[in-house]
């Protein structure tokens, strides 16, 4: 909150809004659906982080959040990547079928009801009377969640070796280096990203 003077969230799941509270004791939070909540407040900037992919009609989603803007305001819209380099890994493994296709974890752990590329976003923007201004990527994960979960908590990080960390270098936290390292090439691959943004406006 140091960067905003108010902060106001909007979320469906009263267990996600109890961690977001301790997170951040002093924003407003409010209970609802997005496409149910209303006020006479204006926004300068509304984020809406890992939305689209679950709601049932994103479009009508989009132009109930555009709604809420200030005149000069900005909407980020911020959803997981059909086409990231994990899952088209996964397609030429043959785990998925193809980088759309929703796997059992995507539908039975995440809740997502439909996948998107940076092309497929844009077009539900512009569907919605939207005009992006700006589309990017964050971090470069070649494995999926669970597998990266797992490399992230059991790689052997401290003791080193050869592909974990620079032999004979100055000890570092490879684990906080190799995170790094995904964040700094998404910046430079968007495309292959796990995460695809854009940037809107009315």
């Amino acid at each position: 909150m140091s960067r905003f003077a108010r902060v106001v969230g909007v979320d469906a799941s009263s267990t996600h809004l109890m961690e977001a509270k301790k997170r951040l004791p002093d924003a407003e939070l409010h209970e609802a659906l997005l496409e149910e909540f209303d006020t006479d407040e204006r926004f300068d900037t509304i984020t809406m982080i890992n939305v689209l992919e679950h709601v049932v009609d994103p479009v009508l989603a989009l132009r109930r959040a555009a709604r809420l803007l200030a005149p000069d305001g900005i909407l980020i819209v911020h959803v997981p990547n059909a086409l990231a380099i994990n899952r088209r890994i996964a397609v030429e493994m043959g785990t998925l079928t193809e980088c759309e296709e929703l796997s059992p974890f995507d539908i039975q752990v995440a809740g997502h009801r439909r996948s998107y590329s940076l092309a497929t976003l844009t077009e539900d923007i512009e569907r919605a009377g939207l005009r992006v201004t700006d589309t990017g990527g964050v971090f470069y994960k070649m494995l999926s969640t669970p597998q990266m979960d797992w490399l992230l908590e059991n790689g052997p990080w401290k003791t080193g070796g050869f592909g974990w960390g620079r032999v004979g270098s100055e000890q570092k936290d490879w684990r906080a280096e190799f995170c790094r390292a995904c964040y700094e090439i998404g910046k430079e691959r968007p495309e292959d990203c796990n995460v695809v943004f854009a940037c809107v406006e009315r």
